[in-house]
């Protein structure tokens, strides 16, 4: 993306030119890119979430509120895989000869994937099927990922979704081990010297 768009404001600005397709082509590669985004967000626990009011319960009341709101989550990224699922699928088995605006599809592409009729390339330009493919793909992970957030706070591993007091935590260890240096004798900078 970075380099598409980089070749493209070189074109634009010193040769007084410009790549049709590079403005699709970054669109695209954006959208898989929040995507992947979104599913590795859930993975890390980087997601916004408030957790003011569930932090005064229990721990045992904490994982129940916990499946209550995974179990939200599951359904919301189910409902959006099947919505999504809908969509592309029309473009791969119905519509697969509706081509993208402006991306050219290498006649080499075509031919590594079997797209080839009598030697000849079946698409001039980028089959839609094949960028939109991040929707179903990408909600497969996301779904995923919560799925795993289930077991763990099922199996007590973990008490919520979310760990945004995760800063408050970083903190803490930042100030223990700056106070466990300071009481050692020695300090970070006593070796930059030497």
């Amino acid at each position: 993306m970075t380099v598409t768009t980089f070749a493209n404001v070189i074109a634009r600005y010193v040769f007084n030119d410009n790549l049709l397709w590079a403005l699709e082509l970054t669109t695209y590669l954006f959208a898989w890119l929040v995507i992947f985004g979104a599913s590795y967000a859930v993975k890390m626990t980087a997601h916004l979430g408030v957790d003011a009011v569930a932090l005064r319960f229990s721990r045992k009341t904490q994982r129940i509120l916990a499946l209550i709101a995974v179990a939200a989550c599951i359904a919301y990224a189910g409902m959006m895989l099947y919505g999504a699922w809908e969509y592309w699928s029309k473009f791969f088995y119905k519509l697969a000869f509706l081509e993208v605006e402006d991306v050219p599809f290498p006649h080499w592409i075509q031919t590594l994937f079997g797209l080839v009729e009598d030697g000849e390339p079946r698409y001039e330009r980028l089959p839609r099927y094949i960028p939109y493919f991040i929707l179903p793909f990408g909600l497969t992970l996301i779904l995923f990922r919560f799925l795993q957030i289930a077991v763990g706070i099922f199996k007590g591993d973990l008490t919520m979704i979310i760990a945004s007091h995760e800063a408050e935590e970083l903190v803490d260890e930042a100030r223990a081990a700056h106070d466990d240096t300071g009481a050692s004798g020695s300090s970070p900078s006593q070796g930059a010297g030497r």
